[in-house]
């Protein structure tokens, strides 16, 4: 990767995906924005009419139609937006696109209050009409809400104002990637190396800790300098939340969010009970990462480096990376395999950081087009962690879509980071069973160590500060920087142990977390890599000819979309998380990955 980013107009076209599947253009975008928005108003004309299963049955087709649209629309702004956030034209279609939502929402949003007005016996029957079979689970869930559910003009309100109670994450986003620079710094040599969003992580896990140190005092040093901003729009973010949730007559915020997925609440406090009883573990590592870096002190710009600094990292192409993705998705089959292969030859992906690219990685697609991933990659093994892990959304999107209706398409966020890191899983597995060599086990047992670190315990600790932040707000705490910054701080304390150093600069992190502007989302990933371990260690055994029916099983649950609860999905692929139990056999693994790590460590 080239020090300094290309503008995008400069980057190989080879390497960016292939927008045109969506609209062949920006005109095209216009045409379809301009139909629709001629369309909105028809789902007016229902309002005060809804007595019958026709009438019912009516508004629910032109609703399914018109959500598939904006779905579109939006689908294709945002993706746009995402290649350059300051281009001017990609805004402006992603605040039409999002208005256009907003209008619809606001317009149909006496559905729900009103079927719930109806007699509940009435209204039972109407679910059970075998015309409206198709849309018996939604109204069925939508029953359930009955009591959360306003009135038609308070919950028309409510929708009205979706844009402008959304805006504490875009002017998040916004700040951080357009607005704020982060300049260069030296690296060992008296080099000057360009720090940004994009390429952050990666300097973080440089041999060089001199460039590290540099990298991340000049990159906290911009939070720091934005953390008033930045703890407004954390304040508003989580305000909206804790009114809302009381206006719906939740507990609250929490058990909001988890209710809108229907997965009981006790899931969120097992899994933070469970992590905390595991922290030993997490100290241990820490303490590892501390001995093999030879350190004298283990700071947090030390977390990402290398464990063997003599051993220089392996770098990738894009095309190596491809080959070890389809070597690792090879164990589900030829349709999974192939589909893989015909999305990376027609351009699913966006390859390369340009200037002013959305920072990360993501996989986004519409029902009617192919899923879409937005990525960086730097050429690191994580870099091909990431190609497949995002493969692994895309191909539940695209299983999904095939099997679901539009209507049950689109999958929970509870479930959604399961099968992403089930291929990490296996990714890492398949790297590991080609190499004894202690040094080569030791980097492969590394990045097992980090995926854990990283989605259970950090997604956990980031959870428990979500949770203690919102129940601060909900008992009157203003959520001023020092309340934030001192509240993480300390769980770093707690999450890191005695042998790491927790310097004044970690206490800004929770300022780069886009995911906390979705509030109680983050605690998904450590559920969800806790199910891909089990489901993981699975596929493995009958890869192995150990075990049979898991795969089956498996690919079963990539194309089951929302059309069950979450966790009755997932049992059906054989993970029961209703209990601590998935969570404490994933961290029993963690256990014994770290046991072979540091036997291996005494080794060299």
């Amino acid at each position: 990767m080239a020090d300094k980013l290309q503008e995008r107009k400069d980057m190989n076209a080879d390497y960016m995906w292939d927008l045109t599947k969506i609209y062949a253009s920006d005109d095209e975008f216009y045409k379809n924005l301009d139909s629709l928005k001629a369309k909105i108003p028809e789902i007016a004309k229902f309002s005060g009419k809804l007595k019958d299963v026709s009438s019912i049955k009516e508004c629910l087709d032109l609703m399914m139609e018109i959500d598939c649209e904006i779905d579109e629309l939006y689908g294709y702004a945002f993706l746009r937006n995402s290649e350059d956030t300051r281009a001017e034209d990609a805004k402006s279609m992603y605040a039409k696109a999002m208005s256009a939502y907003v209008e619809y929402s606001s317009l149909r949003s006496y559905f729900e209050p009103e079927i719930l007005s109806l007699p509940d016996e009435e209204l039972k029957k109407i679910i059970s009409d075998d015309d409206l079979k198709e849309y018996q689970i939604y109204l069925s869930r939508i029953y359930d809400e009955k009591k959360h559910t306003l009135s038609k003009e308070e919950e028309r309100i409510l929708s009205s104002l979706g844009e402008v109670l959304g805006s504490p994450g875009d002017i998040s986003a916004a700040l951080e990637d357009s607005d704020m620079k982060f300049g260069k710094v030296l690296d060992k040599d008296g080099k000057e190396v360009e720090v940004n969003g994009a390429n952050f992580t990666t300097l973080q896990a440089s041999n060089d800790r001199v460039l590290r140190k540099n990298a991340y005092e000049k990159y906290y040093k911009n939070y720091e300098e934005h953390i008033n901003t930045f703890s407004q729009t954390m304040s508003a973010n989580v305000k909206n939340a804790v009114v809302n949730a009381k206006l719906r007559h939740y507990p609250s915020s929490r058990e909001m969010a988890s209710d809108a997925e229907r997965v009981p609440g006790v899931v969120y406090l097992n899994l933070i009970d469970s992590v905390r009883r595991h922290l030993p573990d997490m100290h241990r590592y820490v303490k590892l990462r501390k001995k093999l870096l030879g350190v004298d002190e283990l700071h947090f710009y030390d977390v990402y480096a290398p464990l063997l600094s003599k051993v220089e990292p392996k770098h990738y192409t894009f095309e190596e990376a491809k080959e070890m993705l389809y070597e690792t998705v090879s164990v589900y089959g030829d349709e999974y395999l192939n589909t893989v292969k015909r999305g990376c030859k027609e351009k699913w992906i966006d390859v390369y950081p340009n200037v002013g690219k959305h920072g990360g990685a993501y996989s986004s697609g519409t029902y009617r087009t192919e899923p879409y991933i937005l990525m960086n990659f730097t050429g690191t093994l994580d870099s091909v962690s990431t190609l497949v892990h995002e493969m692994g959304h895309s191909m539940q999107t695209y299983f999904s879509n095939k099997k679901q209706p539009y209507l049950y398409s689109g999958y929970t966020l509870f479930v959604a980071e399961v099968a992403s890191t089930v291929n990490e899983n296996l990714l890492v597995e398949n790297l590991l069973s080609k190499t004894e060599d202690p040094k080569e086990r030791l980097v492969l047992l590394n990045q097992y160590l980090e995926n854990f670190k990283g989605t259970v315990f950090r997604q956990t600790m980031f959870a428990e500060f979500e949770k203690m932040i919102h129940e601060a707000s909900a008992d009157g705490t203003a959520l001023t920087p020092q309340f934030l910054c001192d509240t993480y701080s300390k769980l770093n304390e707690d999450y890191f142990g005695d042998e790491m150093i927790v310097d004044d600069f970690i206490k800004y992190e929770w300022a780069r977390i886009p995911h906390f502007y979705r509030p109680f989302y983050v605690y998904k990933y450590a559920t969800s890599y806790s199910a891909a371990v089990a489901l993981s260690e699975g596929i493995r055994k009958e890869a192995e000819g150990k075990a049979e029916g898991n795969i089956k099983k498996y690919l079963e649950f990539l194309s089951m979309g929302s059309s069950l609860d979450p966790l009755d999905e997932l049992k059906h692929a054989g993970v029961d998380l209703s209990t601590t139990e998935a969570i404490d056999r994933a961290l029993s693994k963690f256990h014994e990955v770290l046991d072979e790590a540091e036997r291996l460590a005494d080794m060299i």
